[in-house]
């Protein structure tokens, strides 16, 4: 029954955090603000993981077919890696530990100091107002970080190919051209969008309930993040099953 209670407490959330602004301008600010926070403060961590880690999987790809099937195989393998589910899987659930955390924390302790309480008071819808900013901002920068992770994970493996003396560049790049689909980037695209949305709102949800003083705003934190990757990870089954197959 727990269960049940809180799915439907979320959905009740969510319906009142899609609810129209009151103020647009005030709306405005408030997406602006939180792009920054969302997006451009997580361009490093995400340049920094991507980049090791198409290093690191044309390093891994060359040690383990080497002389076996032909060169550009690593390239083809980073770029199927990197789009289909490294950066649009494995990057948002990374970014939930920081996005999401940082959002049930913040409005955390909005509740617990009774912020919230005075929003109400002076007739601000405090869900639509604290929630929505959060999840359209996430919905639109997400998939720029996505590609931004792509990008730089293909570089990163040509890099390292063509230091390392792994293949050449111009099989490389042969891998990352052939029987390539468009609809691969659409469906890590969707992807993407989609976890963006259940990060920000599962953080939030948990954030926005959070009752008691500041070791039930840490729990809130931790309880935000375990079950965003959570969900992350059942809904990327599910779209997988229902996109590819």
């Amino acid at each position: 029954m727990g269960i049940l209670f809180h799915i439907g407490r979320f959905f009740s959330f969510l319906a009142a955090a899609l609810r129209r602004p009151q103020k647009g301008r005030v709306f405005a600010q408030a997406t602006l603000v939180e792009l920054e926070a969302i997006g451009v403060q997580s361009v490093g961590i995400v340049a920094l993981l991507s980049v090791f880690m198409g290093a690191v999987i044309a390093i891994q790809t060359a040690h383990q077919v080497g002389g076996w099937v032909p060169a550009y195989t690593i390239g083809f393998t980073v770029r199927q890696t990197m789009i289909l589910e490294f950066a649009p899987t494995i990057i948002p659930v990374i970014l939930s530990g920081k996005v999401g955390s940082n959002i049930a924390s913040q409005i955390g302790t909005m509740q617990v100091t009774e912020q919230i309480d005075a929003l109400e008071v002076m007739g601000v819808r405090s869900i639509s107002f604290l929630v929505l900013p959060k999840l359209l901002a996430a919905l639109l920068i997400f998939p720029f970080l996505v590609v931004i992770a792509m990008v730089l994970g293909m570089g990163a493996g040509a890099f390292i190919c063509d230091f390392a003396e792994l293949s050449s560049f111009a099989d490389y790049e042969y891998g990352l051209q052939v029987d390539f689909s468009p609809f691969d980037v659409t469906y890590a695209l969707i992807k993407t969008c989609v976890f963006a949305l259940i990060i920000t709102s599962v953080s939030a949800y948990h954030g926005y309930y959070t009752s008691g003083g500041a070791r039930e705003v840490g729990r809130s934190s931790t309880k935000a993040v375990v079950y965003s990757v959570v969900i992350v990870m059942v809904a990327n089954l599910v779209i997988t099953q229902l996109l590819l197959t």
